[in-house]
C-alpha cells in the first residue's frame, strides 16, 4: 500500500482526512507561502502545489495531499489576523454580508499531480462590537483566515452557506474524494 502524507499541521485538516477514514502520516510543509498578488482561486492553488511539491521530494513515493485557505471579500483576501485589532478589523468587515473561502488543494504521488480549487459562499449575520470583542476575547479567531472558525464559536454568527461546509473548515472532501479516487484511493 502505497504510503499517504498530509503535508499540513492544521489540526482541522487532520480530523477531516480522520474523519474520512483515511491512513496518514503528517509531514508539515517547509514551502515559501509567500506569492505576488493574483485572483484567490490561483493564489491557493499556486501554495497547495508548492506545498506538495516540497513534501514529494522527501517522499517521492508517498500520496501527498497539500492545501491552501483564504477568506476574500470584496477581492480582497483576509488572511489570518496578525493581532486581535486585526481580527476586530476582519469581522467587523465581514459583519452582515457576504465573503468566500477558497481552498486549493493537491493530490501528488511521484509525476503524478492533480490541483483543484474549491469556493464556498459565507452569509455572517450582522454583529455588535461586544460580540466581536467577546469571541475575539475567546482567542479562537487568532489562527484563522478571516478571524473565524465555523467550525467552532465563530459558526454562531454564519447564517449560511453555498458550497462545501467541509471547504470552509480548510478541505474540501467531496472534491477530494473524487480525486483521491484517480489516485487508486477509495474513500469508501
Amino acid at each position: 500500500m502505497v504510503p499517504m502524507i498530509l503535508a499540513s499541521g492544521s489540526p482541522r485538516r487532520r480530523e477531516l482526512l480522520q474523519q474520512m477514514g483515511l491512513d496518514f502520516t503528517i509531514v508539515v510543509s517547509d514551502a515559501d507561502e509567500s506569492a505576488a498578488a493574483m485572483a484567490p482561486e490561483a493564489l491557493v492553488q499556486q501554495l497547495s502545489r508548492r506545498k506538495a511539491a516540497a513534501v514529494a521530494k522527501l517522499h517521492p513515493d508517498a500520496v501527498i495531499i497539500a492545501a491552501d485557505t483564504v477568506v476574500c471579500q470584496d477581492g480582497e483576501i483576509l488572511g489570518k489576523p496578525v493581532d486581535t485589532e486585526d481580527a476586530v478589523r476582519m469581522l467587523t468587515r465581514l459583519s452582515g454580508k457576504e465573503h468566500q473561502v477558497y481552498t486549493g488543494f493537491t493530490v501528488q504521488c511521484g509525476a503524478k499531480v492533480h490541483t483543484a480549487v474549491e469556493c464556498t459562499n459565507v452569509h455572517v449575520r450582522p454583529l455588535t462590537s461586544n460580540e466581536i470583542a467577546r469571541y475575539v476575547a475567546t482567542g479562537e479567531p487568532l489562527d484563522k483566515a478571516g478571524a473565524y472558525g465555523i467550525q467552532g464559536l465563530g459558526g454562531v454568527f454564519v447564517t449560511g452557506i453555498e458550497g462545501d461546509y467541509y471547504n470552509v473548515m480548510g478541505l474540501p472532501l467531496c472534491h477530494l474524494a473524487t480525486v483521491l479516487q484517480e489516485f487508486g484511493i477509495q474513500v469508501l
